[in-house]
């Protein structure tokens, strides 16, 4: 038993695996040349509003702490380029230029400047175009002006939204191929060991009790330590970083932990209803996904478009079995499935004011862009030189921590006589499942053909 007394108030379990907000961290060994950033400083461990200690403990950053590390990456900021000030809707970006100028400040021991590490500031990628004579692949895209949002996250002077990461494109280039096994993904999930401990320990709890807090935490308890999972991409890398922190923030929503910072998204817990039936073994389960409609292409596969908002959230009930394993229904919580549809019809409008979930559809254009680049063999056909970005040896990434375990914790609400007690995770990046969904358009090759360099572009233009 959790709680020390008995009263008529029913428990109702909805999900037992809980959010996880302590993750225990190693590093590991970083490519020559690479940026092993400090588990300590706020620059070094917050990405998406979130820090990590120097203990390896993942919590929401002190808004006092966002403020400083805003200020101090305001600070290091360089001056944005005029001709990038401006928005525009077809921002261009040579990715044989990019290779060049990026070696060129290797050649010369200088830093990447800020227009090359924010990818001139495009903030999606619309457009992969091909151009076979002057052997170069572009892609374009709405871009603007940039600036240091209030948590510290690099944005749109005008929109608000984060901008691509030459880091993250990196990453994506690098793990196209391993990506086509199994895709790209995050995973929090509880041990078989945990489950079963709490399976006993519930197993003749019929009350919260009247201490509520102690029930929680004796659940949070039981159930221990998640392990944190991540496939496709490096998970020392910012890529990785910016999946589970969706995910986290993602899960906070769903359980009340914080209201959601637009209206029409309420928790999960607050759209339950309570009902007759007592302890439950199901467990709706909630992950983002690749939402894309299928590309469009012209008919000499030369130039390509991406379409639709990137981004659902998709659920699912699990069962746990007698083992403490988990097994997928195949059936979704109608509750939970009415909470995946809101948190998807706001997804765009919540990414303005929380930039992680801009940040992971950015990753997912990232993603989808470059196994269209290996799929298609798009640099074969423009004899376009690639290997800068591709070669791990290259053009070094930034080094994370990467996150192993998190703490369980668990959410609960009062329903009437009733307590819900609920927990929610993970992200899943299919980018050869929406490479292979194309569709021909005889639209696309005069804007290829408008888009196309001059002479004097250099590496983007407008």
């Amino acid at each position: 038993m959790f709680g020390t007394g008995l009263s008529a108030r029913r428990v109702r379990l909805c999900g037992l695996a809980a959010v996880g907000f302590a993750i225990v961290t190693a590093f590991s060994p970083a490519p020559a040349g690479a940026q092993v950033l400090p588990s300590s400083g706020f620059i070094g461990r917050a990405v998406g509003g979130i820090s990590i200690d120097a203990d390896g403990v993942l919590a929401n950053a002190e808004q006092d702490n966002l403020n400083k590390l805003a200020a101090v990456r305001a600070k290091a900021l360089e001056q944005v380029p005029g001709d990038l000030l401006k928005p525009n809707d077809l921002r261009k970006v040579s990715l044989r230029g990019l290779a060049t100028a990026v070696a060129d400040c290797q050649a010369h021991g200088k830093p990447l400047p800020d227009e090359v590490k924010y990818l001139a500031g495009l903030q999606r990628v619309r457009y992969v175009f091909v151009y076979p004579d002057s052997s170069d692949i572009v892609l374009a895209g709405f871009g603007e002006g940039w600036k240091v949002g209030p948590q510290g996250t690099v944005v749109g002077v005008g929109t608000g939204r984060p901008v691509l990461l030459l880091d993250d494109l990196l990453v994506a280039m690098r793990s196209a191929t391993a990506a086509a096994q199994g895709g790209i993904t995050c995973s929090i999930d509880p041990t078989p060991e945990g489950v079963t401990r709490l399976r006993q320990a519930m197993k003749y709890q019929t009350t919260i009790g009247d201490d509520p807090q102690a029930t929680i935490h004796g659940i949070e308890q039981q159930l221990g330590p998640q392990v944190i999972s991540v496939t496709g991409v490096p998970e020392t890398s910012h890529f990785a970083r910016v999946m589970v922190a969706a995910d986290y923030r993602m899960k906070r929503l769903a359980m009340a932990f914080e209201p959601a910072p637009v209206a029409g998204l309420p928790s999960f817990l607050e759209m339950l209803r309570p009902s007759g039936r007592g302890a439950r073994n199901m467990m709706p389960r909630w992950w983002l996904a690749t939402n894309y409609e299928p590309m469009l292409t012209d008919a000499g596969g030369l130039a390509w478009e991406l379409r639709g908002p990137a981004v659902k959230a998709m659920t699912e009930d699990s069962f746990f079995a007698a083992n403490g394993a988990r097994e997928q229904t195949g059936k979704a919580d109608p509750t939970a499935q009415k909470w995946a549809e809101k948190m998807t019809a706001k997804y765009d409008e919540l990414s303005m004011h929380e930039p992680i979930f801009g940040e992971l559809r950015n990753c997912m254009d990232l993603a989808v862009i470059t196994a269209l680049i290996v799929k298609e063999n798009l640099a074969g056909k423009a004899n376009c030189d690639l290997s800068a970005f591709t070669n791990p040896q290259g053009v070094p990434v930034d080094q994370f921590a990467a996150p192993k375990q998190v703490e369980s914790k668990a959410s609960f609400i009062k329903k009437g006589d009733n307590w819900i007690i609920s927990a929610s995770g993970g992200v899943q990046i299919h980018s050869w499942g929406v490479a292979d969904r194309k569709e021909p358009s005889t639209a696309l090759a005069p804007v290829r053909q408008k888009a196309a360099a001059a002479e004097t572009s250099g590496w983007r233009w407008n």
